[in-house]
């Protein structure tokens, strides 16, 4: 759902583009860019109610396996390897900033410099479910996580609509929903229900 603040504009392929809400402390100008050729966010930031209590610790964007994913900023890899069997990779970009980026095989090792928007890896499978492929993007401020759409463009985010029959259409649409259009509603997984 957007949030307060936030703007919405259909786009085509059956989402939306939010602007990034004054809430996030987003600028108008990004600071980062997109780790793959899509804007599509499949599943958003869901900030935990305690440091180490249950959320959604970043973006998932969408990403066939084998996409080719970029560097989100200038700086310094810190860590190519696997976590929890997934390979991870990390950079810092200075001032207490750090991008990760998950399933990503990578083709940069810990101590290179990168630039931003220069490759650093493919993407694989093992974050989001196979019939929805994603790199997840995460970002680290002074150690702790935050959105990173905070310094991301504008996402197109998805949004299925129900047909009255419980069936998705993938039509998109831009604002709130009217009163009598909440009712019977069912949220796909990974997409938000207007």
């Amino acid at each position: 759902m957007a949030a307060v603040g936030s703007t919405a504009e259909p786009v085509g392929g059956g989402g939306v583009v939010l602007g990034a809400p004054a809430a996030r402390g987003a600028t108008s100008s990004a600071r980062w860019v997109w780790p793959t050729g899509s804007h599509v966010v499949l599943r958003p930031w869901a900030a935990p109610e305690s440091e180490y209590g249950p959320g959604h610790r970043g973006l998932d964007v969408a990403a066939a396996p084998h996409t080719p994913v970029v560097a989100v900023a200038a700086g310094t890899v810190t860590f190519a390897g696997a976590v929890g069997g997934r390979p991870v990779l990390t950079v810092e970009h200075g001032g207490g900033l750090v991008s990760t980026l998950d399933a990503v095989d990578p083709t940069v090792v810990p101590g290179d410099h990168v630039e931003q928007g220069a490759p650093v890896g493919t993407a694989v499978a093992g974050h989001c479910d196979p019939d929805e492929p994603c790199v997840h993007i995460g970002a680290r401020l002074d150690g702790r996580y935050v959105d990173p759409a905070a310094f991301l463009p504008r996402a197109a985010w998805p949004v299925l609509l129900p047909d009255g029959t419980g069936v998705s259409t993938g039509r998109s649409v831009a604002g709130p929903p009217r009163p009598a259009d909440r009712a019977g509603r069912r949220q796909a997984r990974g997409c938000a229900v207007r």
